[in-house]
């Protein structure tokens, strides 16, 4: 039996998300085409026979502006130290120099496992490239050419993960996908929702609050606060007449019903909460700080 932990980082947008929910399976990352979707550390679990993989997925990695990225950045700095293997995943069409710098600057001595994501972007030409420019490098590990959207060359890194892990029992139960509260994944997919649904800067300055969570017989009844930092900004989720939280409520609710595989009751409140990002009381009642 192997067992142990993969942490995988990179920059915004490199497809860490996709990478983990296509290799569970199961959707266990919000996904968008906007940078910095991820904001915590999520646990996902892909058991098999012989071996048990725990990853993690951290947020991508910026420079922080507010209290909210610092605790971002150190949920990244936490996966650095505490696993067995480090998964570096880059886009295919990164500037490897740029990339080869954060790497240097974040890792220190720290060896990777090097993923090129979105291979099906690119051509022949642009992987020897890549293979040659990682192939002297002390911190690499070893290199793996994947596309997480395609699910091209997942059977491949999932071998070499399991390989690489040590000699363990399990952690978790066989059956187990996460050990992460459902109201942790109900609060991601509504605010999922908000990268789709609202424009610029708006999805970065909105969290979600989870204030009831009630299971029935047929039907979960969940109340959630979506929580902003300007007055203003309350009347963009609300739309006119109620429009755009109406429409936020039934993409969210048609989401959760398909991760819970059950009907659900879901209403939504709108808060004003001024500066929240930079509020440890707020960073804690919205699960941000421990």
């Amino acid at each position: 039996m192997r067992a142990g932990f993969v942490n995988i980082m990179g920059r915004p947008n490199a497809g860490k998300s996709t990478l983990l929910n296509a290799l569970i399976g199961e959707k266990m990352a919000i996904v968008s085409p906007k940078v910095q979707t991820t904001r915590h550390r999520i646990r996902a679990i892909l058991s098999g026979k012989d071996y048990q993989i725990v990853f993690s997925d951290t947020p991508g990695i910026i420079q922080p502006e507010y209290k909210l990225h610092e605790r971002m950045m150190h949920a990244v700095r936490a996966g650095m130290t505490d696993a067995d293997v480090c998964i570096f995943l880059i886009d295919a069409r990164d500037d490897l120099m740029a990339i080869e710098s954060l790497i240097q600057e974040l890792l220190g001595k720290i060896r990777v496992l090097i993923v090129v994501n979105k291979i099906d972007l690119i051509g022949e030409s642009r992987k020897t490239e890549i293979a040659s420019f990682f192939s002297t490098k002390a911190y690499v590990r070893n290199l793996v050419f994947v596309s997480a959207s395609k699910k091209i060359g997942l059977d491949e890194l999932t071998s070499l993960l399991i390989n690489l892990l040590p000699e363990s029992a399990a952690y978790f139960p066989e059956d187990a996908l996460t050990d992460m509260p459902t109201r942790f994944f109900v609060s991601e997919l509504i605010r999922e929702q908000t990268y789709f649904l609202y424009d610029e800067e708006l999805p970065y300055q909105i969290a979600v609050a989870i204030t009831k969570f009630e299971e029935r017989e047929h039907i979960i009844s969940i109340a959630a606060d979506i929580i902003v930092h300007r007055e203003s900004q309350k009347g963009i989720i609300l739309g006119a007449g109620g429009s755009m939280i109406k429409k936020l409520g039934m993409a969210s609710r048609a989401s959760i019903e398909q991760f819970l595989d059950k009907k659900i009751y879901l209403e939504l409140f709108v808060k004003v909460r001024s500066n929240w990002r930079n509020n440890e009381t707020f960073l804690r009642e919205y699960g941000y700080l421990q």
